[in-house]
């Protein structure tokens, strides 16, 4: 895109990752800890922007290749599982607290779906670093070229909620509450224990017609379920340390948040 080069050089960037990383440091200057998710990058950008980010993500979306000759994925290159496997492996490598799941009602079969579960539970065996899987149903749009498509019914996501939780017990699973509004009680109870970031001064930009709840509302649905709706930093507490955050961000967090880590 060259306009974006363009910009990015009349504002004294080389490319997008160093912009990024700029963000990144106004965003601890300001007391906020970062989680970047840029789509695919490279092992040395994730390496630069793992200084100045308290974790960050890249959806898998599924591991099957077969996807890439779909509607979902073709002419997207950046979806090709191989790529964005790599990326999270490398994420591992790096010890960065790492976010990433599986979106459902793409095109994929039943065994695809366990095929992506499995793949992640390698590289979680191998790693470590995976600390929250979301499960996410794909919702048609009017003007998209999947605007046909059929939306994963609610016992779909039942079934992977609780297959996740089952083959992640150590990992947060998390289900985004603007896209399940009416339902949300119900994957906490199979086995859905996070509710993601939700922001009352902005809103989903991948998803703009769905907006995040308030957070009273998702109190009341939390503890209808029987649980307490607690808040958490982007990176969760078992990877607090500097064996996972740079010596930078973990001053930070050490600073601005001490509460977090009293209660480790």
């Amino acid at each position: 895109f060259p306009g974006v080069r363009d910009k990015l050089e009349s504002l004294g960037f080389g490319d997008m990752t160093d912009y990024t990383y700029h963000l990144c440091e106004l965003t601890l200057d300001a007391g906020l800890l970062p989680h970047t998710n840029m789509g695919v990058i490279g092992y040395r950008e994730l390496r630069m922007l793992k200084e100045v980010n308290a974790s960050m993500g890249l959806m898998l979306e599924s591991a099957s290749p077969r996807l890439m000759e779909t509607e979902a994925h073709r002419e997207s290159p950046g979806k090709d599982p191989r790529l964005r496997i790599k990326m999270i492996e490398d994420a591992g490598r790096l010890r960065i607290p790492f976010t990433t799941g599986l979106l459902i009602g793409i095109g994929e079969t039943l065994e695809e779906r366990a095929e992506s579960l499995l793949e992640l539970r390698r590289i979680q065996d191998r790693y470590g670093h995976i600390q929250e899987i979301i499960i996410q149903n794909f919702r048609s749009k009017p003007g998209i070229p999947m605007e046909n498509q059929r939306e994963p019914s609610l016992l779909e996501m039942v079934k992977m909620v609780a297959a996740a939780k089952i083959m992640f017990p150590d990992v947060s699973i998390q289900v985004p509450p603007n896209l399940n509004r009416e339902t949300g009680e119900i994957f906490l109870l199979a086995g859905a224990d996070d509710w993601g970031g939700v922001s009352p001064i902005s809103r989903d930009y991948v998803n703009p017609e769905a907006p995040w709840p308030e957070i009273d509302e998702l109190k009341r649905i939390t503890e209808s379920a029987g649980f307490a709706l607690e808040e958490r930093l982007p990176v969760y507490r078992k990877f607090m340390s500097r064996e996972f955050l740079s010596p930078r961000v973990m001053e930070r967090i050490e600073e601005l948040y001490p509460r977090f880590i009293e209660t480790l």
